[in-house]
């Protein structure tokens, strides 16, 4: 057997040596390669907050008829884009022309009312007058009588008589003279509408809203956007007054509503930069900042708000909803509910 050389024993030590240092390195610095990487990582984004509860936002109109009646005309489709003033759905016009005539019927009997009044007042001076003139004449038939009564002349009948007569004419002056008073009130007119008989003012207003119904039988676009739930609206359709009909969304404004933890709001302020991505667009990234911080936290704003006064209360971290304006123009439509991810930079 040959005998093994302690040349090539030493050499084969050699190299194995530093072999064994460079794996005891390469083990070692791994980790610490990776734990300065992570602390490298938390220092350099220790003040962005972020949450992908989030979802874009926009007005949503719904419009509804002011005048209730059946639909003759629907002018939109679903998803139409829409201007302020274009034509979305009409109502039938005729019972509210109708309405227009009787308002003008009752103007008409209230000014010939009216004449009728002043007519009557006028003929009341007339009477007046001439019961004067009867009150003159009986005055001095009655004196002549009593003249002639002293002297023997004439009987006491007669005298009675002429009394009588004067005193009737009397009466008829003071009944002339309420007449005049009571025809002179119905003339008159009230401080809320000097110089207008009240009947006929009512008759004006009467015609003033059946013109104000009329002008909303037509129902049209109070903002810009597009159209939604148009399906509700069917030519021949009864229409309910203050029911919505359809809805337009204003995708002109668009907002980012984020529910943000609790925990993330201590240094969270308003004004600050945000950065926000969509569920939809991966390649689309547009940046806003914080508009406003909610007054309440969901919960609070929910129909049944969590009841925690028991026994099994389980402390859950609440949320904050937080108001997150758009600052760039996006290349892509935003839709009203999208998902996002917002991460906003709290050191600024």
């Amino acid at each position: 057997m040959a005998e093994a050389d302690p040349k090539m024993d030493m050499d084969t030590s050699v190299q194995k040596k530093p072999r064994r240092f460079a794996r005891i390195a390469l083990m070692i610095s791994v980790p610490l390669l990776l734990v300065a990487g992570g602390v490298s990582y938390y220092i350099a984004n220790d003040h962005y907050v972020s949450t992908d509860n989030a979802y874009v936002q926009q007005d949503k109109i719904s419009i509804s008829a002011e005048v209730g009646g059946r639909i003759v005309e629907v002018a939109v489709r679903e998803n139409q884009q829409v201007q302020a003033g274009d034509l979305l759905f009409r109502i039938d016009p005729e019972p509210y022309r109708i309405a227009i005539e009787q308002a003008d019927a009752s103007i008409a009997a209230a000014q010939v009312r009216v004449t009728t009044l002043q007519t009557d007042y006028q003929t009341t001076g007339v009477d007046i007058d001439s019961a004067r003139e009867d009150v003159a004449f009986y005055e001095k038939e009655y004196q002549r009588q009593s003249s002639l009564m002293q002297d023997g002349f004439t009987t006491r009948a007669r005298l009675q008589a002429a009394e009588h007569a004067l005193s009737d004419a009397r009466s008829r002056v003071a009944s002339a003279q309420a007449e005049a008073t009571k025809a002179r009130a119905a003339l008159a007119t009230g401080a809320a509408a000097p110089g207008i008989n009240p009947a006929v003012k009512a008759g004006q207003a009467q015609r003033e809203q059946a013109m104000l119904n009329l002008s909303r039988t037509t129902v049209r676009a109070p903002v810009a956007g597009i159209v939604s739930q148009a399906d509700r609206l069917q030519v021949g359709q009864m229409m309910v007054q203050g029911l919505p009909g359809v809805t337009i969304v204003a995708s002109d404004r668009s907002w980012i509503e984020a529910n943000f933890k609790e925990t993330d709001l201590a240094k969270m302020r308003v004004g600050q930069p945000a950065e926000i991505t969509f569920d939809a667009y991966p390649d689309l990234k547009v940046r806003g900042k914080v508009s406003s911080i909610g007054a309440g936290t969901g919960s609070e704003f929910s129909v049944l708000p969590a009841q925690n006064a028991n026994g099994n209360w389980v402390k859950v971290t609440q949320r904050v909803p937080v108001r997150i304006m758009i600052t760039d123009k996006p290349k892509r439509t935003m839709i009203a509910g999208l998902s996002a991810h917002v991460r906003i930079d709290t050191d600024q």
